[in-house]
């Protein structure tokens, strides 16, 4: 009977104990030692860009007594622990964000925070407009950008030199740019005026598409055929190809090492390489995207930005936080990001910076939407029309027949 008893006793203390983790672990997301609130923030940043966000955090926790900013650092498992979060409905507070798409359902939408809170006026009307597009879906905000990069020519300008072909200059056209891989390639050398990536062309083919007077998809995210396919995309694909078959460039899947070889003269490419450029010794600018055939030159936008997820325990100091890292005071602290705010950008002088310059240039050129915030079933259509792209420029296809056939595989995927 004793040993019944101290059996039902030993079970019932088990019972009470398992009760009382389970509370403290769902108050763990949210209290720290002592009573203090955490707040969870994830990033896939390591190293130099992690290290400003650690310091951003401790700044806010300074500012903010009682609180602890726990800084996660997924690096590149990212994506899977932040959908893995989401899932389990355990997920940080505040994240790194793109893909809005993608995770919309799960995140905050953003806009009656920034309509009841006058405080964040002054730093929302400091925003370029053009990257705030970039962080809706559906016309809501989930986010707010924190840094972004365009996309540019790099040109060596040893290479110009010696071959007497005159620099880039803003304005310049399709002819002008082709003209000049043109004279700049020498293949017996093998040098040659421009290099196209064999491979995830689709996205910064947009600018050139934008730039033409087409889309690869309808304003309304819900028809590819017609755009996709229509004269002037493959217009832009024809031009390309012309380029390959003549000589004047070629296609690899190493565009940035073939640049720094110094027998590229051209490559197009975001803010990524610059530093690297820099640091082996490269005498080199960048140009503005060419405008085609007397349409204005269009550019496209890669941000990152940052969101609150929908099941935070924590809502107000998330917004908190978040406000605080998109201000100008921490934007100057994560010196690796292009800022997104124009009085940093007008403090930090980078309008009258020759590289940097052009990236902002094309900013304001860049208010066009992307396929993948048009439809959240752009990835399976973003396949087949890599695809198509590629086939053209290695010469396994034609234009017409590449994008038509790219139509026909993505059509249906848009209409389910």
């Amino acid at each position: 009977m004793k040993k019944r008893i101290s059996l039902l006793l030993i079970l019932a203390i088990s019972f009470a104990m398992l009760l009382s983790a389970c509370g403290n672990s769902e108050k763990s997301s949210s209290q720290g030692k002592s009573g203090e609130k955490v707040l969870r923030f994830a990033t896939w940043d390591t190293g130099e860009s992690l290290k400003y966000q650690q310091d951003i955090a401790k700044k806010f926790e300074k500012a903010n007594p009682g609180v602890k900013v726990q800084v996660e650092a997924y690096a590149d498992g990212f994506e899977d622990k932040l959908a893995a979060s989401f899932g389990a409905k355990n997920p940080p507070d505040v994240m790194y964000m793109w893909n809005y798409p993608d995770y919309y359902k799960s995140l905050e939408p953003l806009d009656d925070y920034v309509n009841k809170d006058s405080s964040f006026k002054t730093t929302f009307d400091d925003f370029y407009t053009n990257i705030l597009n970039y962080h809706k879906f559906k016309n809501t905000t989930y986010g707010f950008p924190i840094g972004f990069t365009t996309r540019v020519i790099y040109y060596n300008k040893k290479l110009f030199q010696e071959t007497g072909v005159p620099l880039p200059t803003s304005g310049w056209t399709w002819e002008q740019f082709s003209d000049a891989a043109k004279k700049l390639s020498n293949p017996e050398k093998k040098q040659y005026g421009f290099v196209l990536s064999s491979k995830k062309n689709s996205y910064a083919f947009q600018e050139y598409v934008w730039s033409n007077g087409s889309s690869f998809i309808s304003p309304d995210g819900k028809k590819v055929d017609g755009y996709m396919n229509s004269s002037k995309t493959q217009e832009i694909l024809n031009d390309f190809q012309h380029m390959i078959d003549e000589n004047s460039a070629i296609v690899s899947d190493k565009v940035t090492e073939s640049f720094k070889s110094g027998k590229i003269a051209m490559i197009e490419n975001g803010i990524w390489p610059l530093e690297d450029f820099k640091k082996a010794g490269m005498d080199f600018g960048t140009a503005e995207i060419p405008s085609f055939h007397g349409q204005p030159s269009k550019g496209v936008i890669h941000s990152a930005g940052i969101a609150m997820a929908k099941d935070s325990k924590e809502k107000d100091l998330a917004w908190k936080f978040i406000k605080y890292f998109v201000s100008a005071e921490a934007a100057e602290m994560r010196k690796t990001d292009m800022p997104v705010l124009k009085s940093v950008v007008s403090e930090q002088s980078h309008k009258n910076d020759q590289l940097l310059s052009t990236f902002y240039t094309m900013l304001e050129r860049s208010s066009d939407t992307p396929g993948f915030l048009l439809t959240n079933k752009w990835t399976e259509v973003d396949k087949k029309l890599d695809y198509a792209i590629s086939s053209v420029l290695l010469g396994q296809n034609s234009a017409d027949k590449a994008l038509n056939e790219a139509v026909k595989l993505t059509e249906p995927a848009l209409k389910k």
